[in-house]
């Protein structure tokens, strides 16, 4: 597996991993990797297929702006993006890396090929910059989700195989299974064993650390936050109040006559209200982890917060690291064997992938076998299969704020079943994820992150016809 755990999670800005974090990364990239920079007098960016498409909501072309002038999703202040990108707009020039002046004129360099898809992805880009003697550089790139990008050539050439310097390489579940039969050791230690050939424990550890750390500041952000969702859908945020109501004390005899027909389910409101939080945050363009993508992002911090302060843990810390390196494990498989791009297989591959690597990451963290955890994360995918990506308006808010607190509920019921068991199950978790490439592949286009089927087409006709 040429994979890492600080790959799959990723420390960026919303609302989208495959349509925000992915371009500007391929931007940045183009011109890192373009000769002559210097004699540059015009770049122009092509979108195709499902960027093109969901592009404005999903804030595509400010990312790709934001990458030409040389930002990371990593390092870029999201309070600064909207003066950066009116900076361009007033100035008519754009600062390629930060350095170099050009012209740019939005209309003319920045267009949206709504009806072409690129070959390899239907997340396609093309780059071209021109210089003063006429001499031209093009290249293609792809996002595959989750932030990942490849160039054309990457995409098409064949996968030399890779060195095996891991203690524990695997590129199925049996595989990882196996080796736990053979070392005697769980799928976090391999994981652990298989990182430390790139970093030392401490580095490991601190990475890990960073990033819960930036899933928890997300989580009390967005609890605190008030207000409407960017877009012109006018949709309010809801995370704030519903968690400002759920902490008011509860008058003693007023509970007791709330005893009889009510809804004890405190904890498992809370952790909805988690996973809202940060996609709230994340469709503002906020700060997030990708995990395994942004517009499932609020899954795992759902559930790790539950772990933390639900299931009171002896040694949350480790507790925590060993919950993110298990669901890495989940993660990693089905980027490669299926996808987490909701663009290529649908929503399955986003919110099933997250909900599937929560659940075995809580299994995990409660001391759970390597069956159990493959378990929990084959019940994750399994009651996913076929969940189509067709959000509202092409925004990251309506369906997927709301299915990131039900996919959350949803890994920790996953986990519980896990729990209660042996690990015997009858489906595994490798043709779960076969399933899911397959039924990705049947699925048609309009239903995978284009917006023009499903949800999206049928609201916005009802909303048109009441007008």
């Amino acid at each position: 597996m040429d994979m890492r755990v600080f790959e799959l999670f990723k420390i960026g800005i919303g609302p989208s991993s495959s349509h925000t974090v992915g371009p500007m990364l391929a931007a940045r990239r183009f011109l890192m990797e373009c000769p002559d920079l210097e004699q540059a007098v015009q770049v122009q960016v092509a979108l195709y297929g499902s960027l093109a498409l969901t592009g404005v909501g999903h804030a595509t072309d400010s990312a790709v702006l934001l990458g030409l002038m040389g930002e990371t999703p990593q390092d870029i202040a999201p309070e600064s993006v909207v003066d950066k990108l009116a900076a361009i707009k007033s100035s008519g020039q754009i600062r390629l890396l930060g350095r170099y002046p050009v012209a740019f004129d939005a209309a003319r360099d920045l267009l949206w090929c709504k009806k072409e898809n690129l070959p390899a992805h239907p997340n396609g880009m093309r780059f071209s910059l021109t210089r003063k003697d006429d001499s031209t550089t093009e290249a293609v790139f792809y996002s595959v989700g989750g932030g990942f990008i490849c160039s054309a050539e990457e995409m098409n050439a064949a996968k030399a195989p890779v060195a095996n310097t891991l203690p524990y390489p695997f590129d199925t579940m049996a595989d990882l299974l196996q080796h736990g039969r053979d070392s005697g050791l769980g799928i976090v230690a391999m994981m652990r064993a298989n990182e430390q050939v790139h970093c030392s424990a401490q580095e490991l550890d601190a990475g890990l650390n960073r990033i819960w750390d930036v899933m928890h500041e997300c989580i009390a952000s967005g609890l605190l936050a008030k207000g409407e969702l960017p877009g012109g859908l006018h949709v309010k945020r809801r995370a704030a109040a519903l968690w400002q109501a759920a902490q008011e004390p509860v008058d003693v005899l007023l509970r007791d006559r709330l005893l009889h027909d009510t809804l004890p389910h405190d904890a498992l409101h809370r952790v909805s209200l988690y996973a809202m939080a940060v996609n709230e945050q994340n469709a503002t363009g906020g700060r997030v982890v990708t995990a395994p993508t942004n517009g499932a992002a609020g899954i795992i911090p759902a559930v790790l917060r539950y772990y933390t302060e639900d299931c009171h843990p002896s040694d949350p810390i480790s507790g925590v690291r060993a919950f993110l390196l298990a669901a890495a494990a989940i993660g990693m498989l089905c980027k490669r064997n299926a996808s987490i791009s909701g663009a290529e297989v649908g929503c399955q591959g986003e919110v099933g992938v997250a909900c599937a690597m929560a659940a075995a990451g809580l299994v995990a963290a409660l001391g759970g076998s390597n069956a159990q955890i493959e378990n929990a994360a084959e019940i994750g995918i399994e009651h996913h299969l076929g969940l189509t990506c067709d959000p509202i308006g092409g925004l990251v808010q309506i369906p997927c704020i709301e299915r990131n607190g039900l996919g959350a509920v949803k890994a920790i019921t996953a986990a519980s079943l896990a729990l209660k068991g042996d690990g015997t199950h009858y489906v595994s978790l490798d043709q779960v994820i076969e399933t899911m490439r397959q039924t990705g592949a049947d699925m048609k286009a309009k239903y995978k992150e284009t917006s023009l089927g499903g949800l999206a087409v049928h609201v916005v006709t009802v909303n048109h016809a009441a007008c």
